[in-house]
């Protein structure tokens, strides 16, 4: 059993899937000598080499396109973007590219390829550095979405995403990569992918989130615990395809629900999950939906960066009012 905390569980499944199979290599902006912004793939280039970790040029068109071109022809890159904020030139290649590279070519080619990037904020980051806009990905067809909320999650989601034969948009939410470590046992075991994880057992109420937020929302569970209120927590993890099935059981069994996420709250996966509750469990719920988000603007910078984010009284008060209703 190794301890590691997120962003070196990034690094061991990085480093285990490359020596278990020489079709993936790794690549990015400082991602080789630097081992990137925040060390996740450090040491992997002396490990491996330069052919297979690869410092790009300061482009993330080209990364992008780079990365679908030789996942075209048959290797496996997890590209690196150094910010969810400097994904945006991106997105011309997965959307029009990398999504549709199966179905254009009637399954002659896939493309298996991992687009990994820290997002989120709560670091005090400048402009650019703190976006949460993961349902950008989630709404494009032919794409994954994943995000890890604990190191023994990022281990083996990763490597399910790495092994996957269609493109995965990865992202990591760097305010917890060194929050706390976990014991994992590097045995090279995937977690699957396209499932909610049920991360806390519970009847009176259903707290659904992903990434950093499942770290706050546990903590308002554990004190709503001490007042007699059991809620059952649910880990999205992947947020394209939802797992709505999990979700659905989840709300039969206690009747109210709570979604909570970082990220703006129009147009935000929160909304969809609540649009899919409503539409297949709304006879099982005893309250409507409440949503405890971020807001309808940019991410302000770090002074007043905590006055965005919700936290976990925000939670606490959100699940009392959606308790109180009858």
């Amino acid at each position: 059993m190794t301890e590691v905390n997120l962003v070196e569980a990034v690094n061991l499944a990085l480093a285990q899937e490359m020596a278990a199979d020489d079709d993936v290599l790794v690549m990015g902006e400082d991602v080789g000598i630097n081992g990137g912004v925040f060390r996740a793939t450090i040491n992997l280039q002396k490990q491996f080499g330069t052919t297979r970790v690869v410092d790009t040029p300061l482009s993330e068109a080209v990364i992008g396109g780079m990365a679908i071109g030789m996942a075209a022809q048959g290797m496996k890159p997890v590209a690196e973007i150094q910010f969810m904020g400097f994904i945006y030139p991106t997105i011309d290649q997965i959307l029009n590219h990398a999504s549709r590279l199966r179905n254009r070519t009637r399954g002659r080619l896939s493309c298996p390829m991992v687009l990994r990037a820290p997002f989120g904020g709560g670091i005090h980051a400048p402009e650019h550095h703190s976006e949460s806009t993961e349902a950008m990905f989630a709404h494009i067809p032919g794409i994954r979405v994943v995000i890890p909320s604990s190191p023994a999650r990022a281990y083996g989601l990763l490597l399910a995403a790495i092994r996957d034969p269609d493109p995965v948009v990865f992202l990591e939410p760097k305010r917890i990569y060194r929050i706390a470590k976990q014991e994992i046992e590097a045995s090279g075991e995937a977690l699957p992918l396209d499932t909610c994880f049920v991360l806390r057992e519970g009847s009176d109420i259903t707290l659904i989130t992903w990434g950093a937020m499942t770290h706050d929302t546990l903590q308002a569970a554990d004190a709503l615990t001490e007042e007699g209120i059991h809620a059952e927590v649910i880990d999205v993890a992947t947020l394209k395809p939802l797992d709505m099935t999990t979700i659905l059981e989840s709300v039969a069994k206690t009747g109210r629900c709570v979604i909570v996420h970082e990220a703006a709250r129009s147009g935000g996966v929160g909304a969809e999950i609540a649009a899919g509750i409503g539409e297949k469990g709304l006879l099982h719920l005893l309250a409507p939906v409440e949503r405890v988000t971020g807001y309808d603007t940019v991410m302000p910078l770090y002074r007043l960066e905590q006055c965005y984010m919700p936290d976990k009284q925000q939670i606490i008060e959100a699940t009392k009012k959606t308790l109180e209703f009858v």
